[in-house]
């Protein structure tokens, strides 16, 4: 199984300035190829191979005045711009017949200098390597401080170069990566996703939403309209906007860290998962959409497939249209669906009292299979002693405002 390692990179000035030319020289020679084939489309004459391709835009043109700069940086770095724009124009072909799974792709387009992503790979043939002392040595580049939080599974074979949106560098790699068989536990576990709480668990557990983007809107909020204020094209502007993406790489690290840690708990302590396949491109378009895109609900379930795979656990997912909020996980009877304000219900066959989250977290273990207890959803209230906060009124007789409740 392959797998990704991203480490953060810490380029000095020369060395900045040298990795902004690579990003510029890559850039160049995908546009000239693209326009190449474009050109030739619109004359009805066959798209240029990619032999054709590297020996006019790269090999030919570092003979011209305008553009003998390209041979200031590795050649490996712009022949692999070329495979970049192939695989690009493959995948469009493949999404325009229908081979292709997943929604429809674009034609590739021109990349622009202002674009918030730049990356640039590294072959084995560019002879790059880690050095003793954990450098990253890049042609025509330098050795670069890596930030190693972890060591490589095995050897890999490229490295590719990112420059995101916020100014900061990643080298990622590609590497080959065996099972890591856990032993094997005893339990299993439906997983029901959502918002008022970002998962609940069929044993009962409730994990919290953490909420991250809503926690962050004041900051960015302030730093957009900061951004705003400033004239387009000036340097002040170009701070603002790295503000702006810095306050957003900090959300989505925040989240991504959320979504690592609690995929591998349960995967830790699970032998099988089951969740829902929910329609999260259709609860995007509607009045949840922030909320829906906060809890990244897709990026979690993607860590608990590929990890369930490598420790040896079993990852099912079920329907989306199975009625888990509907049907009593006790008797099994379908009571009808319910509005979201309704958190506990009864079912009508066999009085169980039930709690609308834990009662379809245990509807989803089922519905893949799974050995579950239908115990964890019961909800049977009794007596409890009311809180001095929540009994009677204030001294100056003003009711207490206890809480509402999360839909």
């Amino acid at each position: 199984m392959q797998l990704r390692y991203s480490f953060r990179l810490y380029p000095n000035g020369p060395q900045r300035a040298a990795l902004g030319r690579a990003f510029g020289c890559a850039r160049v020679v995908f546009n000239d190829a693209l326009r190449a084939r474009k050109s030739a489309h619109e004359r009805d004459l066959p798209y240029p191979k990619i032999g054709d391709l590297s020996k006019r835009v790269i090999t030919e043109a570092k003979k011209t005045e305008a553009r003998a700069w390209l041979g200031e940086v590795s050649a490996v770095v712009l022949q692999q711009s070329l495979r970049d724009l192939d695989t690009a124009y493959s995948n469009f072909f493949a999404s325009m017949k229908g081979t292709r799974k997943g929604p429809k792709i674009a034609e590739p387009r021109f990349k622009s200098r202002k674009d918030n992503r730049h990356t640039i790979r590294f072959t084995a043939n560019a002879r790059w390597k880690i050095t003793p002392g954990g450098d990253l040595v890049l042609p025509k580049i330098g050795d670069v401080r890596v930030k190693w939080s972890r060591a490589l599974p095995s050897i890999p074979s490229t490295v590719t170069v990112v420059k995101d949106a916020a100014g900061r560098y990643f080298a990622s790699f590609v590497v080959e990566t065996g099972p890591e068989t856990l032993p094997e536990v005893t339990p299993q576990v439906g997983i029901d996703l959502g918002l008022g709480h970002f998962a609940v668990l069929s044993d009962g557990r409730k994990i919290d939403a953490p909420r991250f983007l809503r926690r962050a809107e004041k900051k960015l909020k302030r730093e957009q309209r900061r951004l705003s204020r400033k004239a387009k094209g000036s340097n002040n502007r170009d701070k603002a906007r790295v503000k702006v993406a810095r306050a957003h790489a900090q959300v989505a690290d925040a989240r991504r860290e959320f979504h690592h840690q609690l995929s591998t708990q349960i995967i830790r302590e699970n032998q099988a998962i089951a969740v829902e396949d929910l329609a999260v491109k259709g609860l995007a378009r509607t009045r949840l959409a922030k909320s829906v895109h906060d809890a990244g609900w897709s990026s979690f379930v993607a860590m608990l497939e590929y990890k369930a795979q490598i420790h040896g656990r079993k990852f099912f997912r079920i329907g989306r249209f199975e009625p888990t909020s509907q049907v009593c996980s006790a008797c099994g009877v379908q009571d009808g669906p319910k509005p979201l304000h309704i958190r506990v219900w009864t079912c009508g066959a066999c009085g169980t009292v039930l709690d609308r989250d834990i009662n379809a977290a245990v509807n989803v273990a089922k519905a893949a299979g799974l050995a579950v207890s239908a115990c964890g959803a019961q909800v049977r209230p009794g007596l409890v002693p009311a809180q001095r906060v929540e009994a009677g009124t204030h001294r100056d007789g003003q009711p207490t405002v206890v809480g509402i409740p999360a839909l």
